[in-house]
């Protein structure tokens, strides 16, 4: 490949240079001084975006298995994610071996104008069944034997669980061992069994504040074990999961918190009908819902949550961070959402309105009209 040369305002780990980067599937130097962005009209070159929770998008499902993957992945880097886990629903067996086997193949194959597939986020079907938000009610409780032969379809990089489930607490130190990121979602358990998992060797909260216990100052929950123990959790910032008083809590207190979008097969197309696993769900003003009205994921990109959290009062390089760099982090990725030489060459260009004007993807353009 080629070198590139992008000259602007560079967000690195030891802070803003103004001046260039060069790169071919990595990132071999960055030249400049150290720059006040908000004083340099030229555009921001940001560490490319890592989702870590993404169901869907452009009418495609992960749970369709097939290249229904290939869609999603063209879609959200048309919004400048450089890198996703595709994230599976609860589902029976058999819907989710299809959803892996597919998932699979992405990771060892990426295609034009796509994402970086990871891995896996299996979200369910280790969740407690008075805790579904929407997810369809086929959860069970898990075993070793049953994740290990999942994780050889596809790399496990994030398992959600509810610890409160008999014989889930033992487990989340063996998962953990194995090197997957254990989360706690979707349950019912108690400030306690929050403060078991973690100590167990859970790592993270799947969607925080959503489909858990919530905060009560005599009954913690398991909000309060998140916000008082946890180093990382995710978030979705579409201001409709999470009221902004929330995510501005949350930032106080999780010091590696970091965003998802939780997107579904309704991201980038207009409202309507779509699926979500075995779920339809309807898109309508702005927001993803169950017909019971029960929010089911989101439409967000994370640009846009980009932006969100700019509105929330954050500089951009701390929002940055939230969008790539700690998502990186928490899987152990050191050469992905940092812009330094070494690294692969995933980042996206800014304009001073925080519109995407350009995405690479290990060191690849990204055509942002690929349908």
């Amino acid at each position: 490949m080629s070198g590139v040369t992008i000259q602007g305002n560079i967000l690195t780990p030891a802070g803003w240079l103004g001046g260039a980067i060069s790169f071919g599937e990595r990132i071999a130097g960055i030249d400049g001084a150290a720059v006040d962005p908000r004083q340099n009209g030229d555009d921001y070159v940001i560490p490319g975006f890592i989702d870590l929770h993404v169901h869907g998008g452009a009418g495609k499902d992960v749970m369709e298995g097939g290249d229904a993957i290939h869609t999603i992945a063209r879609i959200h880097a048309q919004h400048g994610t450089t890198s996703l886990l595709a994230t599976t629903m609860t589902a029976p067996p058999e819907d989710i071996d299809i959803a892996l086997t597919a998932i699979g193949k992405a990771v060892r194959q990426r295609g034009k104008n796509e994402a970086r597939v990871l891995g896996a986020h299996l979200e369910g079907p280790y969740i407690n069944s008075g805790k579904l938000g929407a997810q369809p009610n086929f959860a069970r409780a898990a075993t070793l034997a049953e994740v290990q032969r999942l994780e050889a379809m596809a790399p496990l990089r994030v398992i959600t669980v509810a610890p409160e489930i008999a014989g889930h607490l033992g487990l989340v130190r063996e998962l953990a061992n194995e090197g997957m990121r254990v989360q706690i979602g979707h349950t019912l358990g108690s400030y306690e069994d929050g403060v078991a998992a973690l100590e167990h060797g859970a790592a993270g909260f799947t969607h925080l504040f959503n489909a858990m216990s919530g905060l009560h100052h005599r009954e913690p929950g398991m909000v309060g074990a998140a916000l008082a123990h946890a180093e990382y959790a995710e978030l979705i910032p579409d201001l409709l999961h999470v009221h902004p008083g929330a995510i501005k809590t949350a930032l106080r207190a999780i010091p590696r918190l970091y965003c998802v979008t939780d997107s579904t097969a309704a991201t980038g197309m207009p409202d309507g009908e779509y699926m979500l696993g075995r779920h339809v769900v309807h898109k309508c003003m702005g927001g993803v819902r169950l017909p019971d009205g029960t929010l089911a994921g989101s439409t967000l990109t994370l640009d846009q949550a980009l932006r969100n959290l700019v509105g929330l009062g954050l500089d951009l390089a701390d929002a940055s961070a939230r969008v790539s760099t700690n998502a990186a982090d928490y899987l152990g990725l050191q050469e992905r959402g940092r812009l330094a030489p070494g690294a692969y060459a995933d980042l996206v260009v800014l304009d001073r309105d925080l519109k995407l004007k350009a995405v690479y993807i290990e060191g690849e353009r990204c055509d942002l009209n690929d349908a």
